[in-house]
C-alpha cells in the first residue's frame, strides 16, 4: 500500500489530457500540446519514463523561457518527390513530423523510398517515437538526430557532439515490430543525471571529467564529457548521426547549438527520418522478418524491443503510474 501510495494512476487517455493541459498551461499552442502529449505518453507507456513524462518539464520550461516557440508552427515544403523538408521554426520536432507524417508515409508507399529532414528545432525526445509510428503502417524506418554538445571521442575532453542517437524500426506481421533505439554514448545523459542527482556513483568507461580524466562521479561528469560506446568505432557512428541529422537537414551543427536546459535560445537542432517500403521489394518481407526473429530468439537473441511492446500493451489495459511528486510539481505549476 505504501509504495502503491507513492504514484499517481492513470489511463492513457487521463494521461494525455494531463500532459496537453500542462502544455497549455505553459504557454504553448493546441497543436504543439497534442502532439508533445502523445509523444510523452508513448514513450512513458512503453517504458521510457526519462524520455516521457520526466522529460515533459524540460519542455514546459523551455517554453516559459523562450528555449521553445511554443506556438510555432512548422513549414514543411516537398523539395524532391522524396523529400520533405521542415522547418520547426524554433518550435518541436514532434509537431513537424506529425503535420509531415501522412506525406512522408505516402511518398513511401509510391516512390518506395521517403525522407524527412527537419531542422531548426528543440532536441527530439525519445527517437524511436518517430520510427515506431512509421513501423506501425508496414514501413522500415530510420531516424537520427543531434543536440548540444555532450560527447566527446578519443584523445580529446571537449564535448563534441550530442549523445547522437539512431534509431531503427521493421514490422514483424501481427502487429510486432523490431525496434532498436540507442545512442553514440556509452550511455544516455539522462542516465547521468539521475546517477548526479541521487549521488551515486557511474561505472567505468562512462565519462571523463572536466579536466578530461576518467571519472567515476556522476557530479563531476555533469562538467565534463560522455565517453562514445566502444572507443573510436562509436564515435564514429556519432559522427555519422551528425552529419546526417546536422549536415543533411541544415540543422546546427552539435558544437553550435545552444544548451537545451538554460537560457532562452532554441538548440536548432535536426532531425532526419527515413521510410522505406519494403513489401515492393519483397512482399513477404513481414513474415520472413518475423521468421527469422523466431529462428534468432531460438539461438538466444534477445528480440529487441520487446520488452517496449509488452509495457505498451500492459499500458493499454492498466494505464501508467507516475510518481506522485512528479505529478503534483507539474499539477501545480503548469496546469491552467
Amino acid at each position: 500500500m505504501p509504495e502503491r501510495a507513492a504514484f499517481k494512476c492513470l489511463s492513457l487517455i487521463e494521461a494525455r489530457d494531463f500532459a496537453l493541459r500542462c502544455c497549455l498551461g505553459a504557454g504553448s499552442s493546441q497543436d504543439v500540446a497534442q502532439a508533445l502529449a502523445e509523444a510523452t505518453v508513448s514513450a512513458q507507456g512503453h517504458g521510457l519514463a526519462s524520455v516521457g513524462f520526466e522529460h515533459l518539464p524540460d519542455y514546459l520550461r523551455g517554453f516559459a523561457c523562450g528555449r521553445i516557440a511554443g506556438r510555432a508552427q512548422p513549414r514543411i515544403t516537398q523539395v524532391a518527390p522524396a523529400m520533405i523538408r521542415c522547418d520547426a521554426r524554433q518550435g518541436i520536432a514532434q509537431l513537424g513530423f506529425e503535420q509531415a507524417f501522412g506525406a512522408l508515409r505516402d511518398n513511401a508507399r509510391l516512390l518506395g523510398i521517403s525522407l524527412l529532414a527537419l531542422h531548426n528545432g528543440f532536441t527530439c525526445g525519445e527517437l524511436g517515437y518517430y520510427t515506431r509510428r512509421l513501423a506501425a503502417d508496414g514501413l522500415v524506418a530510420l531516424a537520427f538526430c543531434n543536440g548540444p554538445p555532450l560527447l566527446t571521442v578519443p584523445g580529446q575532453c571537449q564535448p563534441m557532439y550530442s549523445t547522437n542517437p539512431l534509431a531503427f524500426a521493421a514490422p514483424c506481421g501481427d502487429g510486432r515490430l523490431l525496434l532498436i533505439d540507442q545512442a553514440g554514448s556509452a550511455t544516455a545523459f539522462v542516465n547521468l543525471l539521475k546517477a548526479a542527482e541521487a549521488g551515486e556513483p557511474i561505472p567505468e568507461g562512462w565519462a571523463l571529467d572536466a579536466q578530461g580524466s576518467a571519472t567515476l562521479n556522476a557530479r563531476e561528469a555533469m562538467h565534463g564529457a560522455l565517453l562514445a560506446f566502444g572507443g573510436s568505432r562509436g564515435a564514429n557512428i556519432a559522427l555519422l548521426v551528425e552529419v546526417l541529422a546536422g549536415g543533411v537537414t541544415g540543422a546546427n551543427w552539435s558544437l553550435d547549438a545552444p544548451d537545451f536546459r538554460c537560457g532562452d535560445q532554441s538548440p536548432g537542432t535536426g532531425l532526419l527520418v527515413i521510410a522505406i517500403a519494403p513489401y515492393l521489394l519483397d512482399e513477404l518481407f513481414e513474415s520472413r522478418l518475423a521468421q527469422q526473429m523466431q529462428r534468432l530468439a531460438a539461438l538466444g537473441v534477445h528480440p529487441p524491443g520487446q520488452a517496449k511492446q509488452q509495457a505498451w500493451a500492459r499500458a493499454q489495459k492498466e494505464g501508467i503510474r507516475l510518481p506522485k511528486s512528479l505529478y503534483q510539481k507539474l499539477a501545480s505549476r503548469f496546469l491552467c
